[in-house]
């Protein structure tokens, strides 16, 4: 747990020691902290499966958009403290249990070394399933590269193309740059996700990238999918996402307002233009608060109203 003492985990590289209770921008100290341990079946559909994903959604973010409709945890910290140990024994009893088809660790890059350990603990427990990373993207090399033998699906965000986009809604204008470099290795580790939006096997090994469109944002959009397509080819799979929702009030004015079914499609039209074959999407519904099912509450014992087993 050496890291925490400097902490440099992500590319903000606070250095603060917060094994003396020190805060970075994550808002943690190397307590670690987490607000809900659960089988999800809200995830894409080779991840989530029949059984579900077994999510573990970490307290604190090295990004805190503002957008965050995870923000009671991002941001104002909600959460318990647990020990590696007793993470590792929910997950367990999970498996056991309920038959869930991979730990998928939420926002976990601020407590990556106690990632490695859960992952080690479980090992040792003989639960085998896969490791999923589910990031903002925004991770430095040399930490993905630590988790080359602790991990074996990436679900990286690529959330902008344009920097300063990223510096209003993230206070991170090297996004765009960092979070392309953290895919590549991510692809050079372990290749692309190994099931299909056609046949939608449980995945197993693999790359998927997320991309939420935001209101008012079209072009960020076209620019971010044009980047992936140039760097990575036709066959990266990519999850294309619409539930937005203006959960706190911006200053941003186009962004407290949903997103509309105009901006989703163009986006859409845009990717298949491109010729991506391996496209997750989640169509808009007419309804539109139909999608807020899967829009938590962590101050429930169960934060997600919709998260039931898919028959």
């Amino acid at each position: 747990m050496q890291d925490y003492e400097h902490c440099t985990l992500c590319p903000r590289n606070c250095a603060v020691n917060r094994l003396q209770g020190k805060k970075g921008f994550c808002g943690e100290t190397a307590e670690l902290r987490i607000a809900s341990i659960e089988a999800h079946f809200g995830e894409e559909p080779p991840i989530s499966g029949t059984n579900g994903s077994g999510t573990v959604f970490f307290s604190g973010c090295a990004m805190r958009c503002v957008f965050c409709q995870n923000y009671q945890i991002s941001c104002f910290h909600v959460g318990k403290s647990f020990t590696s140990s007793q993470v590792a024994e929910r997950l367990q009893q999970l498996h056991a249990t309920q038959g869930i088809h991979n730990v998928n660790f939420v926002t976990p890059d601020h407590f990556l070394p106690h990632t490695i350990e859960i992952v080690t603990l479980l090992r040792q427990k003989r639960v085998t399933i896969p490791i999923l990373y589910n990031t903002s993207g925004y991770m430095n090399v040399e930490a993905v590269r630590r988790l080359q033998e602790y991990a074996d699906i990436f679900m990286p965000d690529y959330k902008y193309a344009d920097a300063e986009l990223a510096h209003a809604l993230s206070r991170c204008r090297d996004y765009p740059a960092v979070a392309l470099s953290a895919i590549g290795e991510m692809v050079r580790q372990k290749g692309f996700l190994d099931s299909s939006a056609g046949r939608r096997e449980i995945a197993r090994r693999g790359v998927l990238v997320r991309h939420l469109v935001l209101p008012g944002q079209e072009q960020n959009s076209i620019d971010a999918l044009s980047i992936l397509y140039g760097e990575f080819g036709p066959k990266l799979p990519i999850s294309l996402m619409s539930q937005y929702r203006p959960l706190r009030m911006l200053k941003l004015a186009e962004m407290n307002r949903p997103l509309r079914s105009e901006e989703f499609y163009r986006v859409y039209e845009h990717a298949l233009a491109l010729g991506f074959r391996n496209l997750f999407v989640q169509h808009m519904t007419a309804d539109h608060e139909a999608g807020d099912d899967f829009i938590p509450d962590f101050k429930r014992e169960r934060p997600f109203k919709g998260n039931v087993r898919k028959r």
